[in-house]
């Protein structure tokens, strides 16, 4: 349950940052936990397609891949945003 509740913690960080990156203004904790499970599902699949390895880990998560997935997902919606 401990482990949850950092993993939660942690995703809430990484959308947050990520997020501040693309230039989006603040969201809520649970908009910023649901762009930190996305981008870190998405730096991950990146990683994986460009055979990179993880830069810094935490509880199993690459933390650096998961903050560049959380950014170009933020751009990304920014961008349809925008265009609507």
């Amino acid at each position: 349950m401990l482990r949850f509740l950092m993993l939660l913690l942690l995703a809430a960080l990484v959308g947050g940052l990520g997020a501040a990156i693309a230039g989006q203004r603040r969201q809520g904790c649970l908009v910023n936990i649901a762009i930190g499970l996305v981008g870190a599902a998405l730096g991950t699949y990146l990683a994986n397609i460009l055979k990179a390895p993880p830069f810094i880990q935490l509880l199993d998560v690459p933390i650096a891949w998961a903050l560049l997935g959380a950014a170009i997902f933020m751009a990304v919606i920014g961008a349809v945003a925008r265009r609507q």
